[in-house]
């Protein structure tokens, strides 16, 4: 496995801190407002991510947290006269929803920030200790970025100057410096801790959740990859990983790993620019593995340009594999290693490259419609494409629906109880012995659009382009 890593800039061969195992930590959402086309890019590639270490024997340990305490979550449940907790709550179902909806297994470990506040308290008080924070006089405790020399390797930043996103402090050491703890006077949001009531800065609870639930002790790295969006790198991993290495004394990840941006018409996607698409809105109009497929279709590292129309082309490109597997409806077979499977992981062991992946999927496709033409029964050879197909279920994450119901998609509930007990009386008359009546009955499903298929376990449905 080759691995790009945004630290050293270069791709480098994966090898792991303990053989046979792989640690994955990934920043998850603030829960605050519901998942955009961001988000899913960035859970898709890591859920890619995964899927890929395990076909290799990986066992894998996936992390990605929940921030479900933030001055926006704050501000939204002042908004809304809901609690801090119905907001955070709200907003998590939300975002499983539409990661489940995509395909998107859920981590190994979603550790949140309100149940890993004694952690981050005793990261704070080791660099208090060891003079890497300082307080000041209302309670907030600082990071001082000074005191870290290898501050900025990680993002390859070569001043300090110009930071944005940094609030500005006139008490600071630094202008770079950033809170470790925000303290809490009044009757607000706040938890007790040794230094008094307060909230922990956002920077600090991954450091801390990390060296909590997956640290190698004794190793010189906490974990095997570091993973989020590039707009993470600077300042939110690089303030991570300054934290671990001052506190800890040793580095944070062994290979970071880094999604580009995903815009919308040409522009990064930002609320600011009232652009940012959220992900259940696109769930209304395209099955969720379209839009699977239509993601990752780009390298990772990419900036991905979202647009409709490519959206379109990329739901034809799936729906061939549809075509394809209904060509198998009903067969089954041992999973066996073919040919494919060994080039589909060989492709993406190189950094996960999924144009090529994709390219050699569409030859599968093409010659598998060949083969089939020519030679439709040809068990051997139906066994080696069901396991093919099987490989793409398990490794790309889609073709795993029935192919009828993929097919269904878009068809409201009223329609389809209609085709459903049209179905259902065509069968019973089927049954009586009626074929008048169940000729008929095929001829009005015909009429409305509807293709079906008698199979030995039921009668299936689609509707015709």
């Amino acid at each position: 496995m080759f691995i790009y890593d945004s630290h050293q800039k270069t791709k480098r061969k994966f090898k792991p801190l303990i053989e046979g195992k792989v640690s994955l930590y990934v920043c998850g959402p603030t829960v605050y407002d519901d998942a955009h086309l961001g988000h899913a890019k960035s859970a898709l590639v890591f859920d890619l991510l995964t899927r890929v270490l395990e076909a290799q024997g990986y066992d894998v340990t996936f992390a990605r947290n929940i921030t479900d305490i933030d001055d926006k979550i704050i501000n939204k449940a002042l908004s809304s006269g809901q609690s801090v907790e119905e907001i955070a709550q709200t907003y998590t179902d939300s975002y499983h929803r539409d990661m489940d909806a995509l395909g998107i297994r859920r981590p190994t470990l979603e550790p949140k920030a309100t149940q890993s506040i004694e952690a981050m308290t005793e990261m704070i008080q080791k660099l208090l200790d060891k003079k890497h924070a300082y307080t000041i006089r209302n309670g907030d405790i600082y990071f001082d970025t000074v005191s870290d020399k290898g501050y900025l390797s990680l993002s390859h930043r070569h001043s300090l100057e110009n930071i944005s996103r940094v609030e500005k402090v006139s008490e600071k050491h630094n202008d770079a410096d950033f809170a470790l703890w925000k303290a809490v006077h009044d009757e607000g949001i706040a938890f007790d801790s040794p230094f008094g009531r307060g909230r922990p800065g956002w920077h600090l609870e991954c450091s801390a959740m990390i060296e909590k639930h997956l640290a190698t002790q004794g190793a010189p790295y906490a974990i095997d990859i570091h993973g989020g969006g590039a707009d993470l790198l600077f300042p939110h991993h690089e303030n991570e990983a300054a934290q671990t290495r001052c506190s800890m004394n040793h580095e944070l990840a062994a290979y970071w790993m880094h999604n580009g941006f995903v815009t919308v018409g040409g522009e990064k996607m930002s609320k600011s620019l009232g652009n940012s698409f959220f992900l259940k809105d696109a769930l209304k109009a395209y099955d969720g593995e379209v839009l699977r497929f239509y993601l990752l279709s780009t390298h990772y590292r990419g900036d991905f340009n979202f647009n409709e129309e490519d959206l379109i082309a990329s739901k034809k490109r799936l729906d061939r594999l549809y075509r394809l597997k209904k060509r198998l409806f009903d067969l089954s077979a041992p999973i066996i290693e073919t040919e494919f499977t060994k080039n589909l992981l060989d492709v993406l062991e190189d950094d996960l490259n999924v144009s090529k992946a994709y390219a050699l999927m569409d030859e599968l496709i093409a010659s598998a419609n060949e083969a089939l033409d020519a030679n439709p029964k040809d068990k051997v050879y139906r066994q080696a494409l069901l396991s093919s197909l099987s490989t793409i279920e398990t490794v790309l994450g889609f073709g795993a629906k029935n192919p009828y119901h993929y097919f269904q998609f878009g068809v409201n509930e009223a329609t389809k109880i209609k085709i459903d007990n049209l179905i259902t009386q065509r069968s019973e008359a089927k049954k009586a012995k009626d074929f008048a009546s169940s000729d008929a009955l095929r001829d009005e499903l015909t009429t409305i659009g509807v293709a079906i298929m008698d199979t030995a376990t039921g009668t299936f449905w689609e509707m015709k382009n």
